[in-house]
């Protein structure tokens, strides 16, 4: 195994294609623990650098899936379309789309993760939920979105094992952001769970995983192409993170927002995004309706309070407090606040949303390491954002924090990652393009 590892390395270093036994030499070696995790790096450094052919990227994929188990969905009634973010600062849509799909009849099952880097966690703000289970077996997953039509929880071990072995030195050795590396990682976790279908959400901007909206195209091209050859009906929308998404950043004050906007309440851009998506899953699903009549049947669902009674119900469903989406007080809060104001007077021209992640994370929203435990209550809430005029010593976001000796640090780092400057500035266009298995267009709507 290390002789054939060592000129699988050289060969990939080299820029050649690897063959399919390679690919499976090299997946099946990981996650025996028969190759050394100095090879699997070196492996992954060639990869990064030389990058993978699309029949590469397709086997690697194969086998990543197949090193573990897949959870069947098939006594569950009607379509099932599973919905994935690339990840961004203040990206609470799962919680806001998946009820209102649920709501007008598609169900929508979700594997999600924890905080990455600058990044929020879809289950780091479940968790902040008084109760709420996200591990669920199999069994389980089935039952909740039966009862539901919604689930979101964790992947479990068994779940293809050898992406959980690859990130790990992924992380470790600087080849997170390859996209050959994350489509792969993505789409067999995506397709390890038995859907009828896979919207993708890929974020660009200077908030997102890729920067970069080329490489972003790139990364859902790929991820589209990889569902479409696995049978998978698999649609993707490229979205802007210029700046947070909506006002909250945050776990508690993220889940807040999101009951808002089930009740109506929500910022424009989180809800421009929820739309887009939900189109793309009900058109998945094999809806015909055009976007205009979708949005509308999405603003019915939550006028008349079915899409909170979904959410509801699956907070209940899995053991959560059902109540919080009447008593925010029973959510965890910080005690300690405190204002980020603005320097001069002017107008908002540009926010680094990355640094507003970071600056989150020391308020104790996220984690430096795995170990870091987290401050629920901890985060913003934004009363300013690009494009809006304020004056000086006026407020632009709160600080939510029990970590005091930290909160200068905090607003320091605020004070450098928002500009402002005489203006007029616009925000950024939420929704850039549509990819399917016909191409990429522009988004239409």
């Amino acid at each position: 195994m290390t002789k054939g590892m060592y000129e699988i390395i050289s060969k990939k270093r080299d820029g050649r294609e690897l063959d399919k036994e390679e690919i499976a030499c090299v997946v099946s070696g990981l996650v025996r623990g028969e190759i050394p995790d100095y090879q699997v790096s070196a492996w992954l450094m060639a990869v990064y650098l030389r990058g993978l052919g699309e029949r590469e990227l397709a086997d690697l994929t194969e086998f990543m899936l197949e090193s573990g188990d897949r959870i069947s969905l098939d006594e569950v009634p009607g379509k099932k379309i599973d919905k994935h973010s690339t990840g961004g600062v203040g990206d609470k849509i799962s919680f806001i789309v998946a009820p209102l799909v649920a709501a007008c009849g598609v169900r929508v099952p979700m594997l999600s993760g924890r905080a990455l880097g600058h990044t929020g966690g879809t289950l780091d703000k479940l968790e902040a939920i008084p109760g709420m289970n996200v591990f669920l077996t199999p069994e389980r997953i089935r039952g909740v979105l039966a009862e539901t039509g919604m689930v979101i929880c964790g992947q479990t071990d068994d779940i293809v094992p050898a992406d959980k072995k690859l990130y790990a030195l992924r992380d470790a050795t600087a080849t997170v952001g390859c996209v050959p590396l994350i489509a792969s990682s993505i789409m067999s976790k995506k397709l390890a769970l038995g859907t009828d279908g896979i919207v993708l959400d890929v974020k660009t901007g200077n908030g997102a995983t890729i920067a970069s909206e080329q490489e972003s195209l790139r990364l859902c091209r790929a991820m589209v192409a990889l569902g479409e050859k696995a049978g998978r009906p698999t649609l993707g929308i490229i979205s802007s993170m210029d700046q947070p998404l909506g006002r909250a950043v945050g776990n508690s004050l993220e889940i807040i927002e999101s009951i808002e906007a089930l009740k109506g309440r929500g910022p424009d851009d989180v809800m421009e995004v929820s739309y887009a998506l939900g189109y793309g899953m009900l058109r998945v699903a094999g809806e015909t309706m055009g976007f205009a009549q979708v949005r509308g049947m999405f603003r019915e669902a939550i006028a008349s309070g079915r899409a909170l009674d979904v959410f509801r119900r699956f907070i209940a469903a899995q053991g959560g407090e059902p109540r919080i989406c009447e008593d925010y007080s029973l959510l965890p809060a910080s005690a300690e606040r405190a204002e980020f104001t603005a320097r001069v007077s002017g107008t908002i021209e540009s926010i680094d949303t990355f640094a507003v992640g970071m600056a989150a994370i020391e308020t104790g929203a996220g984690r430096k390491v795995k170990e870091d435990a987290i401050d629920y209550g901890s985060g913003f809430v934004f009363q300013a954002k690009i494009g809006d005029r304020v004056e000086k010593g006026r407020p632009i976001a709160t600080v939510y924090s029990d970590r005091p000796e930290r909160t200068p640090a905090v607003l320091e780092r605020l004070g450098r990652a928002v500009r402002i400057g005489p203006g007029p500035a616009a925000g950024p266009k939420m929704i850039l393009y549509l990819v399917d298995k016909d191409g990429v267009q522009p988004w239409p709507y």
